[in-house]
């Protein structure tokens, strides 16, 4: 084989797989699909695009050389996003509309005047071949194409739905469409609703916390008075808590607290569910597992609630 015939050795990993999905809401840093949050299912694939325009300053000035680098200007990006909806829900309808207002819940109605809460933000998120996320964000983005119905006999009827993305006059600078590539998630934060060591996780930590692909932890601690379950030390039943769940699995784990194993917490039989006593916004926890550091995590960017 050639020296340049070849191939990166992370090929594999980084390959983006399958279709995806249309998200009204989505948070790269907390990678969860609320099923509410689906837009609708699709066919044929999604195609996102995000396309520079430019001006060459130095067309019209004599002797000067098309696109001269200096005298490049870039206008703008034109971003959308276009697919074939197989859906029929009454917000699915509306989107592909655009000036539109759903009216009790069956009836859709187009409106004459544009509203700028006709704009939304739409997300489209596909696998990686590792287990990671890619994911596209369309902001403000409104239907450009209108509603277009097919049917055809014995088969499926199909909506042809293009996204426009907008610049808003609130933050000018930001353009139309973000990008997200992402390994694995290592760790996941429960739902409000799940029940570790007999407190619900609501009791424990706010909706809005979250775990960054680098470890740093966001969002609000509460303050938990009696968690006996916890410990039995009576030191220990009151603070402040965080749990999160391992998505992977293992033999033996190791625990550090500030770069420290404390007593019975070196190879351990590995448990896929954790909870941390956070003392200090400054303290940092690891996890090994076989021998590996798998995880650590940062509560610089938490909110630790006091007593009362």
């Amino acid at each position: 084989m050639g020296v340049f015939t070849r191939i990166p050795q992370n090929t594999f990993e980084e390959l983006q797989l399958d279709v995806g999905i249309l998200l009204y809401n989505f948070d790269p840093n907390n990678p969860k699909v609320k099923d509410d949050d689906i837009i609708c299912p699709t066919t044929g694939g999604i195609n996102a695009t995000c396309v520079p325009t430019y001006s060459d300053l130095g067309e019209d000035v004599d002797n000067c050389p098309t696109n001269m680098m200096e005298l490049k200007h870039l206008d703008g990006w034109e971003c959308g996003m276009s697919f074939t909806s197989l859906g029929t829900t009454p917000a699915s309808i509306r989107l592909a509309l655009g000036a539109a207002d759903i009216n009790g819940e069956t009836k859709i109605i187009p409106r004459r005047d544009l509203k700028q809460t006709d704009f939304c933000d739409v997300w489209w998120v596909g696998d990686r071949a590792d287990g990671g996320m890619v994911a596209v964000c369309l902001k403000n983005a409104l239907s450009t194409s209108g509603f277009s119905l097919q049917t055809t006999k014995n088969g499926k009827g199909q909506v042809s739905v293009e996204l426009m993305g907008h610049v808003s006059i609130q933050a000018q600078d930001t353009m139309p469409m973000e990008f997200y590539s992402s390994t694995p998630v290592i760790a996941r934060i429960p739902a409000q609703t799940e029940i570790i060591l007999g407190k619900q996780v609501s009791e424990l930590i706010t909706s809005d916390t979250a775990i960054s692909p680098s470890g740093k932890v966001t969002g609000t601690l509460c303050y938990v008075s009696g968690f006996t379950d916890f410990s039995s030390s009576s030191e220990e039943q009151s603070g402040n808590y965080f749990p999160f769940v391992l998505n992977m699995t293992g033999t033996k784990m190791t625990i550090k607290k500030n770069g420290v194993a404390g007593e019975g917490k070196e190879n351990m039989n590995f448990d896929p569910e954790f909870i941390f006593r956070v003392t200090s916004s400054s303290d940092v926890f690891s996890v090994e597992v076989d021998g590996t550091e798998v995880i650590s995590l940062d509560f610089t960017g938490a909110i630790l609630k006091s007593a009362g």
